[in-house]
């Protein structure tokens, strides 16, 4: 059990390493040495207290015994991999990203999970990358975009209750900047992987990144145009932050959601 512990660990991007005792450590216990000899009662002088010992000669203090310290090992995508593959069901799923060292968790708040329905009714939404709200709660699709979010599922009888939400990164980038390939990259096996967990019947990616990187299409030009991506039937449109910005794309976003909800209906 303790190999496997150390395991997790190792495939969460935690490595292990011997150190000696630090410096700083070594340097106060010889100090509290010379203290306790200071405040000791004199011994009778003898002729051997006129030796003198050079320092160079004097025994060194080391430590009882290697100290194990953890460091944070380079991420590669093969250890994301390896790690994204392990669970078997949305909870370990779940566990394995909320552990996972990937860079940006540094300077997120918080990692922001997908949101598992708990009476799914086969319609997953996959979107772009986490707002400062969600940053901050810790939770896919909060405030202002939540909000509507919540309105237009909520148009075709749907709620968070039975539809799943994913972003396609799990960590806020630093001021919300475009992420990086290699940042998109170590965490998509986790994405990949939570799909399969979810196995829904329809994908609505939100947003320009979620629908190049699940849809691989071009928003503008395929707003509401299914496709088919291994198998699953996949619907690009608009964030709901764009929505707020441009509220004549509404109508736009509605006849797409409605496309959904017949495709569940018939499927």
């Amino acid at each position: 059990m303790y190999n496997d512990a150390l395991r997790d660990l190792s495939l969460a991007g935690v490595q292990w390493e011997i150190t000696e005792l630090p410096t700083a450590t070594a340097a106060a216990l010889a100090a509290a040495e010379r203290e306790a000899a200071k405040n000791a009662p004199a011994a009778p002088k003898t002729a051997a207290d006129d030796i003198q010992i050079p320092d160079s000669a004097r025994t060194p203090v080391y430590s009882s015994g290697p100290v194990v310290v953890p460091r944070i090992a380079p991420i590669s995508v093969e250890t994301a991999a390896a790690a994204a593959a392990r669970p078997t069901d949305t909870d370990a799923m779940l566990r394995m990203i909320s552990e996972f060292n990937h860079p940006l968790r540094a300077t997120a708040h918080n990692t922001v999970l997908p949101h598992v329905a708990t009476n799914p009714n086969g319609l997953l939404i996959i979107t772009d990358i986490p707002g400062a709200d969600d940053d901050m709660a810790g939770k896919i699709l909060t405030g202002g975009a939540g909000e509507l979010l919540d309105k237009m599922i909520g148009a075709i009888g749907m709620s968070r209750e039975n539809v799943s939400i994913m972003p396609v990164l799990f960590w806020r980038t630093p001021g919300g900047r475009a992420p990086s390939r290699g940042e998109l990259d170590l965490c998509r096996p986790f994405v990949d992987n939570m799909v399969n967990l979810l196995a829904p019947r329809v994908i609505i990616t939100m947003g320009t990144l979620a629908a190049t990187e699940i849809a691989h299409v071009d928003l503008a030009k395929n707003h509401g145009v299914a496709t088919e991506i291994a198998g699953r039937t996949v619907m690009p449109i608009f964030h709901p932050n764009y929505l707020l910005l441009k509220p004549a794309a509404k109508r736009d976003a509605w006849n797409a959601l409605q496309a959904v909800q017949n495709m569940l209906k018939n499927a």
